[in-house]
C-alpha cells in the first residue's frame, strides 16, 4: 500500500516523541508499505516564532511571516528524516516547494491550487520514505506561503490525492471521532465510519479532530481518510 501519515504538533512535541513517530513510520515501512509522512511544527514552536516577530513589529508583513512560520515544519521534517536514516531507512525531507505544492498568493491563508507530485513519486519508487514539511507551499512567483489553521492536515490530504495514496492517516491526540464532544457528554458514541458530509457538519459545528478544509479536499479528491492515535 501507499500510505500518507500526518503527525501534528503534539505527536512531534519533543525529541522523544519524534523518535516515537520514527518508530511508527519505520514499522509501517517494514510491513511492506510505501510511506509519505507529513509533519507539523513541534508544539509551541509556531507561537514562539510569532512572539519573535511581534518583538519587532505589531503588524509584520505577511510574506515575512510565511517565511518565518514555515521554518517550524521544516525543522520537524529534517529531524524525523535524520532519525529514520539512523534507523537504516533511506529517508528524505522535503519542503512544500520540493513536494510540488503550488498555492495562490494569499499569504498566511493560502489555498492549494495544484500539486506536481513527480518528485515525490520518483523518490517513493526508489524506495525512499518521504517526510514533507506541512502547512506550506509556494505561489507562482516562488514565494513561500502558508495555509492557515489546519494547514498540515490540508497538506496531507492534498498530497494523498495527488499521489493516489491508498490511505491517508491523520494522527491526533484524541481517541477518534464521536457523535458529540465526549468531554461534555459522557454518552457520546465513538464512530467507526463517517461520511465526508457528516464530518464536514461536525467540523462546522466546532469539532477539531479534522479541519473542515481538509475534509472538503478529501471529498473532492476521494481520499480514504482515517484518524488514528
Amino acid at each position: 500500500m501507499l500510505i500518507v501519515q500526518k503527525f501534528g504538533g503534539t505527536s512531534v512535541g519533543d525529541l522523544d516523541r519524534i523518535q516515537n513517530v520514527a518508530n511508527r513510520v519505520s514499522q509501517t515501512k517494514k510491513n511492506g508499505n510505501d510511506v509519505v509522512v507529513v509533519v507539523s511544527a513541534m508544539s509551541g514552536e509556531t507561537n514562539k516564532l510569532v512572539g519573535y516577530a511581534e518583538h519587532f513589529s505589531k503588524n509584520p508583513a505577511r510574506a515575512e511571516m510565511d517565511m518565518l512560520l514555515s521554518s517550524g515544519e521544516r525543522v520537524t521534517a529534517s529531524l524525523l528524516s535524520i532519525a529514520l536514516q539512523e534507523m537504516g531507512h533511506d529517508a528524505l525531507a522535503m519542503t512544500g516547494r520540493k513536494a510540488g505544492i503550488l498555492t495562490d498568493g494569499s499569504h498566511t491563508k493560502a489555498r492549494i491550487e495544484d500539486i506536481n507530485p513527480q518528485t515525490m513519486k520518483d523518490a517513493v519508487k526508489d524506495g525512499k520514505i518521504i517526510v514533507v514539511a506541512g502547512f506550506q507551499g509556494v505561489n507562482e512567483a516562488g514565494d513561500v506561503t502558508t495555509l492557515g489553521r489546519g494547514g498540515s492536515d490540508l497538506s496531507a490530504v492534498a498530497i494523498a490525492g495527488a499521489i493516489k495514496a491508498d490511505l491517508c492517516e491523520i494522527y491526533t491526540d484524541v481517541s477518534g471521532i464521536y457523535t458529540t464532544d465526549p468531554r461534555i457528554e459522557p454518552k457520546a458514541k465513538k464512530l467507526d465510519n463517517i461520511s465526508y458530509d457528516e464530518m464536514l457538519e461536525l467540523a462546522s459545528m466546532g469539532a477539531k479532530v479534522l479541519q473542515n478544509r481538509s475534509v472538503e479536499m478529501a471529498k473532492k479528491l476521494d481520499v480514504n481518510l482515517v484518524t488514528r492515535t
